[in-house]
């Protein structure tokens, strides 16, 4: 059965720079889309990156030119490379891969950015 797994959340200072990675695992279909989400407390949760897998990208416009989206279709992983980070980007962080025509959701990783 398939699985998503979200990896690389933390605290760090504002300004600074973190890596998250989502792998998922036991797919037997290519995975099409896969895309960030994040939702802050007290907020809906809201699109933050998406990567096709023609590697077609699209990003909120609160992040453009400091998050970056990437994916490895060999490892089955999607990556979230910000940069610059503020406090309002603080948010659990969830993976969404669309694998055979369902999506599949990762637990969220924590990120808080502190001032």
């Amino acid at each position: 059965q398939e699985q998503v797994v979200e990896s690389g959340g933390g605290l760090v200072q504002a300004g600074g720079s973190l890596r998250l990675s989502c792998a998922a695992s036991g797919t037997v279909f290519a995975i099409a889309n896969m895309a960030w989400y994040r939702q802050a407390p007290g907020k809906q949760r809201e699109l933050v990156a998406l990567i096709t897998r023609g590697l077609t990208t699209n990003y909120t416009d609160s992040v453009k030119g400091r998050f970056t989206i990437s994916r490895d279709n060999a490892k089955d992983t999607v990556y979230l490379q910000m940069s610059s980070l503020k406090p309002d980007d603080t948010a659990v962080y969830y993976c969404k891969m669309e694998i055979g025509g369902y999506i599949y959701w990762g637990q969220g990783t924590q990120v808080t950015v502190s001032s």
